[in-house]
């Protein structure tokens, strides 16, 4: 059970990280990299706007 939960997190962060990356640089370079660092990324973006 957790296991899954943590899986989900892992790929929703993912997912939501690259979607963000590609709709403010429009660029797969980018995209990748955001996604590697998935979370971090995502809490970065969400102070900074």
């Amino acid at each position: 059970m957790i296991k899954t939960v943590i899986r989900s997190g892992i790929s929703f962060g993912t997912v939501l990280a690259i979607t963000i990356s590609w709709s403010q640089h429009k660029s797969i370079l980018w995209a990748i990299v955001h996604g590697i660092l998935s979370w971090i990324y995502v809490i970065y973006y969400a102070i900074t706007r």
